[in-house]
């Protein structure tokens, strides 16, 4: 059945019991598949066809919330609507509180001002807990806010009713504060204070809260922000500038320096130096000249380039990019789903003790004002706001730095898998090594002009070692002599007229059909270029062979850091490789590596995966090629080079944006530390709710001080994921 997703941004829900309730509502429809992320305030919804976003807005709004396409600023509309609130209730809650804890400022009448500055603290200032408390009380539900209404709404119906027909009333009253309770009649005691006070720092509590979930998302803005905004096409041989959304596949567009590329594409004119730090973290700017790739959102440092658009939209690098790091940040990991659930009995549990705790403390003979002291401490310190923050803060800010960094986590399950993974296997081509051919040396009487003469025939190939030598001759010599009459033979090396001179380059064989015999220290040269898995190239002129040129897969400068890194992190590494053992063992010894799978079929890699977990290892696998796809899924943790095929990072759990190793090891302890930081977040949200609750409810715990702690608890849970955003790369 075919589905489609849509995204929906929640109004209406205020803690992690609202998200919990629209989830189960969507999910009752029959083919959907939702999850609900309080933190970010937005549904992911699967659906199929016979249902409309119409019908799914409906459920929502049937469940007492609101639904709507998610706008940009809805984080900061939130956030300052929130904070006018904040203010105008803080400075009239300040002089109740004042005047209730300072017996000497209690004047005559004191206890109506307090109650005039009161009402719209406990009325408009406490309406975002109210609104929807109500709104899931006629739907047969209860959430944090139900505990906090009927604790605000509660302390305030008692302070009228001791004002109207009580003693407290009474011209000249005066009462102390006390963090603990005194027995009495409770009918000439206020809790104005309590609800003005509770309102004002739950209200301070959610401030903190919107503002710091819009600084955890500020990393995907930035990332979706990366794109430019314009491009200048060519069309016609005439150049003209349009928004990006009408460029079109196959357009070519100028970029000038300085300038940000405007979509991935391939570079058809000129060469520069890209800028791609914005996208992986990586500081030097890269070389690019005709053929060379380009992604969309870097910045051209360098000349000008023609670059024709191969993707655009939503298939571009960025726009995955972006789309894996939300789709991590709206996913749910096991222990967020243990909190959910939690979450979900919370509320009814907690009434029931409040309840239970009244009765008790009636049935004691402790008073009225004790028992609803109690049982109101108990409805407030009890909200596990915290609770529901512990994980999405955490999550947000984590996968938020990821992507700053470079690492695309795809989903929470991935934290999880990251603790417990103790073997690293490793492709050997474009993981350890650099994945293209390089040249590493030249041997012959004459070097210098060896490498001349065997790079301007090997000009006029395509074939990669071709490249690879004429492209290193052209650094280190500058420019070639032309070639005529050249000629390739297929599967043996190229021939062509150099100078006047009859150049071969190639095999053995290619020499031996010109009758030119290769001689015997060449011959020993080539052999062992060969046994280190290196390509040896012979080169021949005037009938006579001259030289060696050897050109090999050269490992990446930092492999044997990151190596040495994933050791450090208790990981055992495995070098796997379809090469030869030779090739392979020359590799794992210059990084470090003491295990070493070589001769691989493409297709066998996976089994090579199932066989050291049937031999009781957590495998990660850490590849960036098609035939690497299937051991990255069957990998216990995949992580995909970002620099490598579109299949090897569908596969993969991390996506490593930079082509360097070293950001493997940067994206496992990340994901540790955010794990880490959402376990420690639970801790203190459940030892604090454990710890609180008796005290609330053996009355050693004012209201007010209860709320005051509860708000706070919010704000350490996500206080303490935003640490995550200092986490800083090894590399």
């Amino acid at each position: 059945m075919t589905t489609r997703r849509v995204e929906l941004a929640i109004g209406g829900m205020t803690c992690a019991s609202c998200a919990a309730r629209v989830e189960r509502k969507l999910n009752k429809v029959d083919g959907v598949s939702a999850t609900v992320n309080y933190a970010t305030e937005k549904a992911q919804v699967d659906f199929p066809a016979v249902v409309s976003v119409d019908d799914l807005v409906g459920v929502v709004e049937s469940a007492g919330y609101t639904a709507e396409p998610p706008r940009p600023d809805d984080d900061a509309d939130q956030a300052d609507g929130l904070r006018t609130r904040l203010a105008v209730s803080a400075a009239l809650a300040v002089p109740v509180i004042v005047l209730a804890m300072v017996p000497a400022w209690q004047f005559t009448y004191w206890q109506w001002v307090s109650l005039a500055l009161a009402a719209p603290v406990v009325t408009w200032g406490a309406w975002p807990f109210h609104r929807p408390a109500w709104t899931n009380f006629r739907h047969g539900a209860a959430t944090m806010d139900t505990l906090i209404s009927l604790g605000v709404a509660a302390a305030t119906l008692w302070s009228l009713y001791a004002l109207l027909f009580g003693t407290a009333g009474t011209p000249g009253m005066r009462h102390g504060f006390d963090l603990t309770m005194e027995r009495g009649s409770g009918a000439g005691n206020l809790y104005l204070e309590v609800a003005a006070g509770v309102t004002t720092f739950l209200l301070a509590g959610r401030y903190f809260e919107a503002r710091s979930k819009r600084r955890s998302g500020a990393a995907l803005r930035a990332l979706l922000e990366l794109g430019a905004k314009d491009v200048a096409v060519l069309r016609n041989g005439a150049e003209s500038r349009v928004p990006i959304g009408e460029l079109e596949v196959g357009d070519e567009f100028v970029v000038r320096p300085g300038e940000k590329i405007a979509t991935d594409g391939l570079v058809t004119d000129g060469g520069s130096a890209v800028d791609l730090s914005m996208l992986t973290g990586e500081a030097v700017p890269v070389e690019v000249t005709i053929g060379d790739a380009v992604v969309g959102g870097t910045v051209n440092a360098g000349g000008r380039l023609v670059v024709q658009a191969t993707r655009i939209g939503a298939d571009t690098q960025l726009a995955q990019m972006a789309r894996l790091v939300e789709d991590a940040q709206n996913g749910k990991a096991r222990v967020q789903r243990l909190a959910d659930r939690v979450s979900a009995v919370f509320v009814p549990v907690v009434i029931a003790l409040a309840v239970g705790t009244l009765g008790f403390w009636l049935g004691a003979g402790g008073g009225a004002d004790a028992a609803f002291t109690a049982a109101v401490a108990v409805l407030i310190i009890a909200c596990p706001c915290a609770l529901g923050l512990a994980t999405p803060t955490a999550l947000l800010v984590g996968t938020g730095r990821g992507a700053q960094l470079g690492i695309l986590i795809k989903g929470p399950e991935v934290l999880e898998s990251t603790r417990k993974v103790d073997t690293v296997v490793l492709d050997k081509t474009g993981t350890v090594t650099a994945g293209k051919m390089s040249l590493t040396g030249v041997h012959g009487a004459e070097e210098t002009e060896v490498l001349r003469l065997a790079a301007a025939v090997e000009h006029a190939s395509e074939h990669p070692i071709a490249r690879a030598i004429a492209s290193a001759a052209e650094e280190r010599l500058g420019e070639l002599p032309p070639v005529k009459g050249f000629r390739a033979v297929e599967g043996l090396g190229v021939v062509g007229e150099v100078e006047g001179k009859t150049v071969l380059a190639g095999r053995t064989a290619l020499l031996e059909q010109h009758d030119i015999a290769v001689g015997e220290e060449f011959s020993q040269l080539k052999a062992a270029a060969e046994e280190r898995g290196a390509t040896a190239v012979v080169v021949a002129w005037d009938g006579e062979a001259r030289g060696v040129v050897v050109v090999a897969d050269t490992v990446k400068p930092t492999s044997a850091e990151a190596v040495a890194g994933l050791r450090a992190l208790g990981l055992r590494p495995v070098l796997l490789t379809g090469d030869n053992t030779g090739s392979a063992k020359a590799v794992a010894a210059e990084v470090g590596i003491d295990e070493v799978i070589a001769e691989v079929l493409p297709a066998d890699k996976v089994d090579v995966v199932k066989r050291l977990q049937a031999e009781g290892r957590v495998v990660a696998m850490i590849g960036d090629g098609v035939n690497d796809a299937a051991a990255l899924a069957q990998a216990d943790l995949g992580l995909s080079m970002g620099t490598g095929t579109d299949a090897a990072i569908e596969a993969g759990d991390l996506t490593l944006v930079r082509g360097d190793l070293r950001a493997a090891v940067d994206a496992i302890r990340l994901s540790r530390r955010t794990l880490a930081t959402i376990k420690g977040n639970l801790f203190w949200a459940f030892a604090y709710n454990v710890a609180a609750l008796p005290l609330a409810a053996l009355g050693l715990l004012n209201p007010m001080i209860a709320g005051a702690a509860m708000a706070f608890s919010s704000v350490f849970v996500v206080t303490n994921s935003l640490r995550l955003r200092r986490f800083a790369a090894a590399g």
